[in-house]
């Protein structure tokens, strides 16, 4: 089959991303639409003039409660993700692997703002979508030299980033030539101007608003198993003259295109502008719709189809701009509850919209009761009665009637002692299903200060197993997918040695060294303690460990100075310091450290004669073995004399077991003697 062209091409692209806009348009905007209306508390529209108007506000007091103990669960640290090596000699480089990445992330990256909106879309829209690439930037600059030699010219000239835009050449020294007649240069110097291209590149990462994010819509819970995904948005004809392609192309798409009144769009800035934007008067600002295609085609024609980076322009996307063989998947998505084979799956607001809908109405119909009680309708005798005075709500006012009893107020039945029950069988419902409360929160002090430690335990435990739940859930599908992406960047473009300054000190990172895969796994405080808990689990830690080596030695197998080290920084990083080198020297530099001081003991340990080491091993060996003996017959004359007192405590309990019998006999025999006495005296005749 012969290879594609571009219009063949570009009629797949189309019904891919025609197929994809349908999907979710039908499935996902109106939702995520009524989702944003549910977060700012908009009007439900079955509003009644006069009658109340409150508006419950459950998915953003939950959505709300939630982001605070995620974001805390993720970014306790600065450390989001480790690298675990899969082989021994890989360990070294999956730290520096870990150290770099997390650097990219927090430092050239606004790591915690990036999270911050990537769960709060999960949590709000269903899906949370991240994206990162790598972006080449080249930066033209003229500079001036003043003074160079020929040698320096020659290697400026021959720099392919160097383009020269005027030169002067200035004699310093010269010779007369009889031969020609003419004054020949011997050394000259130059004054140039230059004009110089440097390219730059860095790993960016971006949040992708939802509306932006397109997938084919049989796509299941890994990227990986989709055929398309697109990133949708719109930039102007500048930029994309400025990405390298053609201007004409790119003007002939520009104009006012959906993206700039879609829907969701207009919803999300419906505070900031209450008009549509009009076309700017410089063409090149005009906006142009522009899709990057991440897709699965059979491009070159060989019946299998291939990963390839597609980028077409206009409302179809049929225009290709660019197309190449691709390796690697962007994006990475995240929902906080997962649905079977589904990409997209539940958010907080599907958990609470119909709980939001009915406690809106109960607060309403109360509110609506407690005006009726404090301000009832009244009825008037009509012609009795001065309406003026009567609609005067003046306090202290008038009422002019003509006689007693023309007015009579209709007051309302009170129905708050049967909403109020409904309103906390609400909040359990919820509670149930999200898992917060404000029990687990600490802001219930009635259900807290009454109980046990145990209880409260248990209280804030039941809420974190949900929270543990959303956060184990983005952990190990976005989360995870996010910083693997920043690996392949890194190790694909970023292949140069540098200088880094990583865990306060620099160190030289080259990530064309890190030839194996790293095992990725993501760093989040999902225990269910607190810092206080934390903090006295890991002193009990220290003093295990330091029982060990003052016991075993340093070189003991159980525990080494440099893990000593991690457990007592990790007890600083705990207690809010994350600059631990103020107080403990890094794990690498204690183990330095003790390598080079064992290294020096060896070299200035003297060499001893063979036979005299010899010799003071067989005494040592000698000495143990006497102390071995010594010890053992110390052990039995222990147990001899032991069994000895034992034997003649059992021969005195004997002893004085048969002297108490021999006393009770002669005791039993002077009763019976006595008693005998006494019935002879009593028998014998009397004088």
């Amino acid at each position: 089959m012969a290879k594609m062209d571009d219009y063949q091409l570009g009629s797949i692209v189309s019904g891919e991303i025609t197929d994809a806009l349908n999907h979710f348009d039908s499935e996902y905007t109106e939702e995520r639409l009524r989702a944003l209306d549910f977060y700012l508390g908009e009007p439900l529209g079955n509003e009644v003039e006069g009658r109340s108007s409150v508006v419950a506000t459950e998915v953003a007091d939950t959505v709300e409660a939630i982001m605070p103990n995620l974001m805390r669960v993720f970014t306790s640290n600065d450390k989001y993700v480790r690298f675990a090596p899969r082989n021994a000699e890989d360990v070294e480089a999956a730290e520096q692997a870990s150290d770099y990445v997390n650097y990219i992330i927090n430092q050239r990256n606004d790591g915690y703002k990036l999270l911050h909106t990537f769960f709060k879309d999960a949590l709000l829209f269903r899906m949370g979508v991240i994206k990162f690439f790598y972006e080449e930037k080249e930066q033209v600059d003229e500079e001036e030299y003043n003074g160079l030699s020929e040698d320096e010219l020659v290697m400026l000239m021959n720099d392919p980033d160097v383009e020269i835009v005027e030169q002067d050449e200035t004699v310093m020294e010269s010779m007369y030539s009889e031969e020609t007649g003419e004054t020949v240069p011997l050394r000259s110097e130059y004054d140039l101007t230059v004009r110089v291209t440097r390219k730059e590149g860095e790993i960016k990462v971006i949040n992708v608003p939802p509306e932006e994010f397109l997938v084919s819509r049989h796509a299941t819970g890994n990227l990986e198993d989709a055929h398309f995904m697109a990133h949708r948005t719109s930039l102007t004809v500048s930029e994309l003259v400025a990405m390298g392609y053609d201007r004409d192309i790119v003007e002939k798409h520009a104009g006012e295109n959906e993206l700039d009144v879609d829907r969701e769009v207009s919803n999300r800035f419906q505070d900031l502008e209450a008009a549509t934007g009009v076309d700017p008067a410089d063409p090149t600002l005009r906006s142009v719709i522009y899709h990057e295609c991440i897709m699965n085609v059979d491009f070159d024609g060989d019946g299998i189809a291939e990963r390839r980076r597609i980028c077409a322009i206009g409302s179809d996307g049929a225009e290709i701009l660019h197309n190449e063989p691709w390796d690697h998947i962007p994006f990475a998505v995240a929902s906080p509850i997962l649905m079977p084979h589904r990409l997209v799956g539940r958010s907080i607001y599907d958990m609470t919209e119909d709980l939001q809908v009915i406690k809106t109405t109960l607060m309403r119909q109360y509110l609506d009761s407690v005006y009726s009680s404090t301000l009832p309708r009244i009825a008037a005798v009509e012609g009795a009665v001065n309406l003026d005075d009567l609609l005067d709500a003046q306090a202290g006012g008038v009422i002019r009637v003509r006689q007693p009893g023309m007015i009579q107020p209709l007051a309302g039945a009170s129905v708050g002692s049967e909403i109020r029950p409904l309103m906390d069988y609400l909040d359990t419902v919820k509670e149930q299903r999200t898992g917060m409360s404000r029990a687990s929160q600490g802001l219930d002090a009635n259900s807290l200060q009454s109980s046990t430690a145990s209880a409260v335990s248990a209280t804030v435990r039941g809420a974190q197993v949900k929270l543990e739940s959303y956060a184990r859930t983005m952990a190990e599908t976005g989360v995870k997918d996010l910083f693997k992406g920043i690996l392949a960047l890194v190790l694909k473009h970023d292949t140069n040695e540098k200088m880094m300054r990583l865990n306060n000190s620099f160190v030289p990172i080259n990530p064309a060294e890190w030839k194996s895969q790293f095992d990725t796994i993501v760093q989040v405080g999902l225990g269910t303690t607190d810092d206080e808990t934390k903090i006295a689990f890991l002193t009990q830690i220290a003093a295990k460990q330091e029982q060990i080596l003052m016991q075993l030695g340093a070189d003991n197998p159980l525990v080494s100075a440099p893990q000593y080290v991690n457990t007592l920084r990790s007890i600083a990083e705990i207690g809010g310091f994350k600059d631990a080198d103020q107080f403990f020297n890094p794990p690498q530099v204690v183990a330095q450290t003790l390598a080079m001081q064992k290294q020096q003991a060896a070299q200035q340990q003297p060499q001893q004669d063979p036979a005299i080491v010899a010799a003071q091993q067989k005494a040592q060996m000698d000495m143990q073995l006497a102390q071995q003996k010594a010890e053992a017959e110390i052990a039995l004359k222990r147990e001899r004399m032991q069994a000895e007192l034992e034997l003649e405590r059992e021969k005195m309990i004997m002893e004085m077991d048969m002297r108490r019998q021999e006393l009770e006999a002669e005791a039993q025999l002077r009763v019976a003697k006595a008693v005998t006495d006494a019935e002879i005296s009593t028998n014998l005749p009397r004088a």
